[in-house]
C-alpha cells in the first residue's frame, strides 16, 4: 500500500501504533466528509461497523451501503402544520424590526425532529386537478381565520366539508377573471406568449396565479406564514404553484433577472421605505423589459382614499414618492386603467448609463453577486442588468412555447455548459421520463399535479412534462453550480435550496417528488436520515418518490424509507446498468395514533 506521493507505507499487522494513528484519522475524515449518513437514529454501532468496513475493504463504494431498519415515531399532533423554518413557536427569538421574525430561522441540529409529521385528523386524498382549483377538503387545511376575516372580499367560503374559491381578492372582490381581462388588455404580452413567469408577492389564497394558468402564464405565489392562516397551503391544496417567503431583510431565493412580471394587489408591503430596498429586490429578479403591475394603495388614491383610513394629501404623497423611486430606478410606467397601474423595467441599459454616479437609490457595485438569492442580505442599492446578456430581456426571448427549447444566453455563465450539452440534456430527460412512466403510471394524470425535482440542473425532467396536467418547482442546489437562470430563462419556476435545511413549504404539499443523484451529491454535506424525513414532511399521502440514485446509496434509501411507512421497490434504469437504480417510492395514508408525544 503506498501514500499518494508513491511512498511506501508499513502493513498495519507490522506497526500497531501507526495503525492505529491511521484509523483515528480515517475514522475523523469519514465521519466529517459523510456527516451522519451512516447513523441508523439508534447508536454509533452502525458508524464504527461501517467505517471499519471501508477500512478492511478500500473498494466499498463498489457495493452498497447497509443501515439498521429503524421505525421513526409519530410526531405530537400539535406539529401537523409543522414548517422548521417557519416556526412560529420560535418567533418570539427574533425581532419584528422589518419583519425579520417571518424569514427563515431553522432549529440547530439539537432540535430537529426525528420523528414522522401527522396529519390532521379526517385527512382525505387531495381533489384532483381541475377541479381543485375551485374546492379542497376543509380538514385537509382546517383553518377558518380567512374565512372569517375576508368574507367579504370572497377569497373562499366554507360550505359543508369543503372550502370552496369563488376567486375574490381585496382588489377584485367580484373576480380575479374579471381582473385579469383588464390586466392583459394594460399588457398584451400576456396573450400572445411574451409574459411567461410570473411573481404575487402576498398572494392570498393564490387566485391570480390560478387564473393565469389558463392564460399560459406560471407565477410562484408568495406569502410568509403569518396571521393570515395558511395562504401558501391553501394555494398548493388547490394545486397552485406557492411557496412560504417574505421579502424583508434577505435576498428572494431568485436569481436576476427572473420574472416577465411581477404582482402586488394590495400587499401591505412598505414599497418605499428603508430607501426602496423592497423595491429593488423586485427590480432585480424581474427581467429587462418585464411589468411590474400594483393595484391598491397609494395608486387610484382619488378615488380610493376614503376607504383606506388616511387623507388624499397622505395618499398622494406616497405616490408621488413611489413614482419618483421607479423612476430613479428606471421604471417607466407603461399603462394604467381604474385600480391597476403597471410599470416596466428598462429594456435596455440606455437608461442606467444616464443616471449620475451619485443617483439614489445607488446602483450596486461589482462586490455584490446579482443572482446569489440564498441568505444574501439586502441592500440598499439596485442591481445593473449585464448588458453582456442582452438577450435575457423580454422584449429579445423567443416567445412561449418557443423559448422553452432554445438554449438561453445564460447558459455560457454555468461552467462546462453549452448549446450541446443543454440539447443533450433534453434528450436524455425525455428518454428518461417516458421510463419513469412505466415505472410510474400515475404520471402524466390528473393523479399527479405539484411536483418537485429537488436537485434539477436545466429543468430537462420538467420541460419533459410540459404537455402533462401538473407543474414542477425546479430547485437548484445553493451549494451546486447555478443553473436557475437557465430554468427561468426556458419558462419554467424555481428556487434556491441547501438540502440540509427544511424546505420553505408547509406538509402535505407535493404528490411526487424527483431526485437524481441527491444524495451522491450532498451526503458528505447533509445526514440522508434528514433529508428523507424532510421528503416525507412535504409529501402527500398517497403521493410518489421517484430517486435516481447510485447503487451504493439505494438499500439505504429503501431501509429508511421503510421506517417511515413507505412502500418501496427498486428498478433498473432505462440503460440497465448496475451503477444506478431507481427507488419509487409510495407515502401510505395513516391516521395519528394519538400516542405521539415528540
Amino acid at each position: 500500500m503506498k501514500h499518494k506521493d508513491g511512498k511506501p507505507i508499513n502493513q498495519p499487522n507490522k506497526n500497531r501504533s501507526l495503525t492505529a494513528a491511521i484509523t483515528i484519522i480515517v475514522l475523523c475524515g469519514l465521519s466529517f466528509y459523510l456527516g451522519g449518513v451512516f447513523k441508523s437514529g439508534n447508536s454509533g454501532v452502525d458508524v464504527i461497523n461501517t467505517i471499519q468496513k471501508t477500512l478492511d475493504s478500500p473498494k466499498q463504494t463498489s457495493g452498497s451501503l447497509q443501515i439498521r431498519p429503524f421505525n421513526f415515531p409519530e410526531c405530537s399532533s400539535d406539529y401537523q402544520d409543522y414548517t422548521p423554518c417557519t416556526d412560529p413557536k420560535r418567533w418570539r427569538k427574533y425581532g419584528t424590526y422589518r419583519l425579520t421574525l417571518l424569514e427563515r430561522h431553522c432549529p440547530p441540529i439539537s432540535e430537529r425532529k426525528e420523528c414522522l409529521v401527522p396529519p390532521p385528523p379526517g385527512y382525505k386524498p387531495p381533489i384532483r386537478w381541475p377541479k381543485s382549483r375551485d374546492e379542497c377538503w376543509y380538514r385537509n387545511v382546517p383553518y377558518d381565520w380567512i374565512n372569517k376575516q375576508k368574507s367579504n372580499q370572497h377569497w373562499l367560503r366554507k360550505e359543508g366539508e369543503k372550502f370552496l374559491f369563488p376567486g375574490g381578492g381585496t382588489m377584485f372582490p367580484n373576480g380575479v377573471g374579471e381582473y385579469v381581462d383588464l390586466m392583459q388588455d394594460l399588457i398584451p404580452g400576456i396573450k400572445d406568449g411574451t409574459v411567461r413567469t410570473a411573481i404575487d408577492t402576498g398572494c392570498g389564497v393564490a387566485s391570480w396565479g390560478g387564473d393565469l394558468l389558463d392564460r399560459g402564464v406560471l407565477t410562484i405565489s408568495l406569502a410568509p406564514r403569518d396571521n393570515h392562516e395558511a395562504q401558501v397551503q391553501f394555494a398548493l391544496e388547490r394545486g397552485i404553484p406557492a411557496i412560504l417567503g417574505v421579502i424583508s431583510t434577505q435576498r428572494l431565493p431568485f436569481p436576476s433577472n427572473s420574472f416577465d412580471m411581477a404582482h402586488c394587489s394590495r400587499c401591505l408591503i412598505p414599497w418605499t421605505e428603508f430607501g426602496g430596498i423592497y423595491l429593488q429586490e423586485i427590480h432585480r429578479i424581474l427581467r429587462p423589459g418585464g411589468f411590474w403591475v400594483l393595484s391598491g394603495p397609494p395608486v387610484n388614491y382619488e378615488r380610493r382614499w376614503r376607504g383606506w383610513n388616511t387623507t388624499v394629501e397622505e395618499q398622494k404623497s406616497d405616490y408621488d414618492k413611489l413614482q419618483d423611486l421607479l423612476t430613479s430606478m428606471c421604471f417607466k410606467l407603461f399603462n394604467k386603467k381604474d385600480d391597476i397601474y403597471v410599470w416596466q423595467k428598462a429594456k435596455d441599459n440606455a437608461c442606467y448609463d444616464k443616471l449620475a454616479r451619485e443617483t439614489y437609490p445607488p446602483k450596486c457595485d461589482d462586490s455584490l453577486e446579482p443572482d446569489s438569492g440564498w441568505y444574501t442580505p439586502l441592500r440598499a442599492c439596485f442591481v445593473v442588468p449585464n448588458e453582456k446578456y442582452k438577450k435575457s430581456g423580454l422584449t429579445y426571448m423567443p416567445k412561449w412555447p418557443q423559448r422553452l427549447n432554445v438554449a438561453p444566453e445564460r447558459i455560457s455563465i454555468v461552467q462546462g455548459s453549452s448549446t450541446s450539452s443543454f440539447s443533450h440534456d433534453n434528450s436524455k430527460w425525455k428518454k428518461r421520463v417516458h421510463h419513469y412512466k412505466k415505472l410510474l403510471p400515475d404520471l402524466g394524470t390528473e393523479k399527479v399535479r405539484n411536483v418537485m425535482d429537488m436537485n434539477t440542473a436545466y429543468g430537462g425532467f420538467a420541460a419533459s412534462l410540459i404537455n402533462d396536467p401538473l407543474w414542477v418547482m425546479n430547485v437548484v442546489s445553493s451549494y451546486s453550480p447555478n443553473t436557475l437562470p437557465v430554468v427561468f430563462d426556458r419558462g419554467l419556476i424555481g428556487t434556491f435550496h441547501d438540502w440540509c435545511e427544511a424546505f420553505s413549504t408547509y406538509p402535505r404539499t407535493y404528490d411526487l417528488l424527483h431526485a437524481d443523484g441527491l444524495f451522491t451529491a450532498e451526503s458528505h454535506r447533509c445526514d440522508m436520515k434528514y433529508v428523507l424525513l424532510e421528503m416525507d414532511r412535504i409529501l402527500r399521502p398517497g403521493g410518489h418518490t421517484i430517486i435516481r440514485e447510485s447503487s451504493y446509496f439505494a438499500d439505504a434509501i429503501v431501509t429508511i424509507a421503510k421506517g417511515m411507512r413507505w412502500i418501496c421497490h427498486k428498478e433498473n434504469t432505462e440503460y440497465g446498468v448496475e451503477k444506478e437504480k431507481i427507488v419509487v417510492c409510495q407515502k401510505k395514508l395513516w391516521q395519528p395514533s394519538n400516542s405521539g408525544s415528540r
